[in-house]
C-alpha cells in the first residue's frame, strides 16, 4: 500500500504486534525515499539514545548542530556550546558560550544579551568572495565579482563598519534603499572600485546626494525602480552637470520561491517590465545618454531555498542583458540582488528555512550561466554583483537569555489523589480509563478520555457537576494524556491522531526576552531559528518545552523548532534547578531581527557585546547597554523629568492624606527613579 493511504497497521512494540487503526502505513525499506530514510533513521537513533547513557554528541545530533552551524558552532565533551573564533596569532580556537555569559554576569551585564562575533562576519565575506573568485578562475570568466552588502539587513554601525573594513580586500561595496541608508553608506565608501548601489524610491534630495557622490569619485549607481524616476534623474544630472551612472531593475517573469516568492514575477511591486525597459532605452537614446546605462539589476526575493529558481531567473535576466548591449548600451554589470539562502534548519532541502545548495554551487552556477550565454552571444563578460545580506550577517549574532521560571505540563504529576466516595459516574469512568492504559490500548483510552472529559464539561455547563468535580476530572484527563504521551514517546511509529497529544504535553519555559523585539520573524513569518541550551549538553534534556517571553502576549512564544523530520512543536530542555542560571541561545539572528524588532510592552533593545580572541582569551568590546525604561518611554514621547515630577506630586498628596510617611515617600521616589534608569528586562 503506498504511503499516504490510511488503514490498519501493525506496529511492533516490545517485539509484539499492536494493531493501530487509521495509521499511516509505511513503505517497505526498499521503496523508502532518501528523506524518509533520514526520518526513520532519526526516530531509531532517538529511541536508542533513551536506552544508553547520554553524551554531548547526542545533544549535537538532537539540536542538528552539524546541519546548520556551518562549522562555526559545536558542542564540547563537557556539554557546553562552543563558537570557533580566530586568535590574534591567526589560529582558531573554541570558546564556550556559557563561559562568555558567566563572565558577562560577573561584570554586571545582565541577560538578555546579543553576542556579536566579528570573526563569523569575516568568515562569511571570505567564503562568498573566494567561492566566486574560484569559479571565475576555473571557468575562464573575464569579468569580476563585486559583492555589495545591503545595509537594510542590519544597519548597526559596528556591523556595517566591520563589513566595509574586512571587505576592502575584495572591493566589497554597499547597497542603500533609502535616503538615511544612502547617507550612512556614503560616509563608508572609500574604495573607488566598490559599488554603492542605490535602490528604492528617490526624491530630488536623494538623487542630488548620489550625483554629488559620483562627482566625488564614489562608484555610485542609481538603479531605476519605477518608470517615472528616469526624467527626475536626467533633470537633476543636467542641473548639477554630472554624468549619471544608471542601472535598471527588471521585473522578471521567473517566479521566486520560499517566503518571498512574490518578490519576482508579474506580481512584483518593483522593477520595470520588458516594455518599460525599452521605453528607458528609447528615452536615453533621445537624450543622448544611453552610454550612462551600466547595470542590469533584478531581485528574486530573500532566502531562496531552491537553486533551480536561481538558475531560471538568471537565464532570463542574462537574455535581457545581452539584448540591452545589442541596443547600444555599454552595460558592464549584472546585479542579481539578494536571495542567497542560509540553512537555518540544517536539512539541506528546498524547505523555506533551508537551502539545497552551497555558496560554492551558487557561485559556480552563476558564473557558468552568464559566461556561457554571453560567450555564445559575443558579449563581453560583465562584472557579477550580488546583494547577499542574510548570508553574510545571519551567523554572526547569537541571542542568549536566562530562564526565569518553568510551568510543568498539566498531567505530568507523579501521582493522583484518590476519588471521593461520592464521585460521579463520569469521574469514575475517567479514573478507570487512567488505570487501564497499556501499550496495546492507547488509542481506545485516548478516545474514551476525550468522551468522558466532554461529558463532564457538559454536566458542569448545565449545573449537574460542581467546579470541584470538574477540576478533579480535568486533572484526571490531563494525567491520562501525560501517560499516553509517555507511552507514544517510546514508539518508533506514532499514529497520526495521537501526535497532537505529544505536541500538547509541553512545559512552558519563561525566558527573559521579547519575541517581538529580538525574534520578530519567528512571530511574523514563522521563521525557524536554531535554539538550544548552552550548558549541560552532556545530560539528557528530558523536558518537552515551549519558550515563552515576558511580554504577557499570547503570541509571545516560540513553539516552532528545527527538527530532522519536520517542524518540531517543542524543544527538549533540562529540568532547571532553583539555584541555577540556565541559559538558552537562539542562533543565526544577525539578519533583519534588530531592525524589525518593535517595542511591544516597551521592552527595548537588549545589551549587546562583541566578542573576539586575543592571546587565547575572549575579549569583550563595543559593549552597548540595552535600553533603559527612560529610553523606551522617550520613544513614545514621555519625558522622564515630567514623570518624576508627577509622581512626586502624587506621593506628596499621599503624605498629606496620611497614607504614607515622609520617609516612605522618599523610598517610593527612589524606587521610581531606579525603575526609570533600569533595564527593561527582568533584572536579578
Amino acid at each position: 500500500m503506498p504511503t499516504g493511504k490510511r488503514g490498519k497497521a501493525k506496529l511492533l512494540i516490545d517485539n509484539r504486534p499492536v494493531l493501530v487503526y487509521n495509521a499511516r502505513i509505511p513503505r517497505t525499506q526498499e521503496t523508502l525515499t532518501k528523506q524518509e530514510k533520514i526520518m526513520k533513521k532519526s526516530r531509531t537513533a532517538s529511541i536508542k539514545r533513551k536506552i544508553r547513557n547520554w553524551t554531548a554528541a547526542d545533544s549535537a545530533d538532537l539540536y542538528c548542530v552539524n546541519g546548520w552551524s556551518n562549522g562555526y558552532f559545536n558542542v564540547s565533551k563537557e556539554g557546553e556550546f562552543m563558537v570557533k573564533l580566530q586568535d590574534s596569532d591567526g589560529s582558531s580556537k573554541l570558546v564556550s558560550l556559557y563561559n562568555i555569559m558567566k563572565g558577562l554576569a560577573e561584570r554586571g551585564t545582565d541577560a538578555p544579551v546579543l553576542l556579536r562575533f566579528r570573526d563569523l562576519l569575516h568568515a562569511r565575506i571570505d567564503e562568498l568572495n573566494k567561492s566566486f573568485n574560484k569559479a571565475i578562475r576555473e571557468a575562464g570568466y573575464t569579468g569580476k565579482y563585486r559583492g555589495v552588502y545591503p545595509i537594510k539587513v542590519n544597519q548597526q554601525r559596528q556591523v556595517v563598519e566591520e563589513i566595509v573594513s574586512h571587505g576592502a580586500r575584495y572591493h566589497y561595496g554597499l547597497e542603500a534603499g533609502s535616503k538615511p541608508e544612502l547617507i550612512a553608506a556614503m560616509a563608508q565608501m572609500k574604495d573607488p572600485q566598490a559599488y554603492l548601489m542605490c535602490n528604492g524610491y528617490k526624491d530630488d534630495e536623494f538623487i542630488d546626494l548620489a550625483l554629488m557622490g559620483m562627482r566625488m569619485g564614489i562608484n555610485i549607481c542609481l538603479i531605476l525602480e519605477m518608470p517615472n524616476e528616469l526624467p527626475a534623474i536626467l533633470r537633476r544630472a543636467e542641473a548639477l552637470g554630472v554624468e549619471p551612472q544608471l542601472g535598471v531593475r527588471v521585473r522578471l517573469a521567473s517566479k521566486g520561491s520560499g517566503h518571498w516568492n512574490e518578490s519576482a514575477g508579474d506580481k512584483s511591486v518593483f522593477g520595470l517590465n520588458a516594455a518599460q525597459v525599452i521605453d528607458v532605452v528609447d528615452t536615453l537614446k533621445s537624450a543622448d545618454k544611453l552610454h550612462c546605462l551600466k547595470v542590469l539589476h533584478y531581485h528574486q526575493g530573500s532566502q531562496i531555498p531552491n537553486i533551480s529558481v536561481v538558475r531560471g531567473a538568471l537565464t532570463e535576466a542574462c537574455r535581457i542583458y545581452i539584448d540591452l548591449v545589442k541596443e547600444g548600451a555599454p552595460m558592464g554589470a549584472i546585479d542579481m540582488g539578494g536571495g542567497l539562502a542560509v540553512d537555518y534548519d540544517g536539512s539541506q532541502t528546498n524547505f523555506h528555512s533551508s537551502c539545497n545548495y552551497t555558496i560554492e554551487e551558487y557561485a559556480r552556477d552563476i558564473v557558468e550561466i552568464v559566461g556561457e550565454m554571453c560567450t555564445r552571444a559575443g558579449v563581453e563578460h560583465p562584472n557579477l554583483v550580488t546583494e547577499s545580506g542574510r548570508a553574510v550577517v545571519a551567523y554572526h549574532a547569537v541571542l542568549a537569555f536566562n530562564i526565569l521560571d518553568v510551568t510543568t505540563a498539566p498531567g505530568m504529576e507523579k501521582s493522583m489523589p484518590s476519588l471521593p466516595d461520592n464521585a460521579s459516574d463520569v469521574l469514575r469512568a475517567l479514573d478507570e480509563t487512567r488505570r487501564m492504559i497499556t501499550r496495546k490500548n492507547i488509542q481506545e483510552c485516548y478516545n474514551d478520555a476525550i468522551y468522558y472529559r466532554d461529558q463532564l464539561r457538559a454536566e458542569f455547563y448545565h449545573g449537574k457537576a460542581s467546579l470541584r468535580e470538574r477540576g478533579m476530572g480535568e486533572a484526571i484527563y490531563w494525567h491520562i494524556m501525560g501517560l499516553i504521551a509517555h507511552r507514544i514517546s517510546e514508539m518508533s511509529e506514532i499514529p497520526e491522531d495521537l501526535k497532537e497529544v505529544s505536541d500538547n504535553m509541553v512545559d512552558f519555559y519563561y525566558g527573559n526576552f521579547s519575541v517581538f523585539q529580538s525574534l520578530p520573524d519567528s512571530w511574523a513569518i514563522d521563521q525557524l531559528f536554531p535554539v538550544a541550551p548552552i550548558q549541560r549538553l552532556d545530560e539528557r534534556p528530558s523536558q518537552k518545552s515551549v519558550l515563552v517571553d515576558i511580554t504577557c502576549d499570547c503570541d509571545g512564544k516560540v513553539d516552532n523548532f528545527i527538527d530532522r523530520e519536520d517542524v518540531a512543536r517543542s524543544l527538549p530542555l533540562h529540568e532547571v534547578g532553583s539555584d541555577e542560571t540556565y541559559y538558552v541561545a537562539v542562533f543565526m539572528v544577525g539578519a533583519y531581527q534588530e531592525t524589525l524588532g518593535d517595542l511591544h510592552n516597551l521592552l527595548g533593545d537588549t545589551n549587546v557585546v562583541s566578542v573576539h580572541l586575543e592571546n587565547g582569551r575572549p575579549v569583550f568590546t563595543q559593549e552597548e547597554e540595552g535600553d533603559s525604561v527612560a529610553d523606551v518611554l522617550s520613544y513614545v514621547k514621555y519625558d522622564a523629568k515630567d514623570l518624576v515630577s508627577q509622581f512626586r506630586s502624587l506621593a506628596e498628596r499621599a503624605v498629606e492624606e496620611g497614607r504614607i510617611t515622609p520617609r516612605q515617600r522618599r523610598d517610593a521616589l527612589e524606587a521610581y527613579r531606579n525603575g526609570l534608569n533600569g533595564y527593561t528586562y527582568y533584572e536579578l
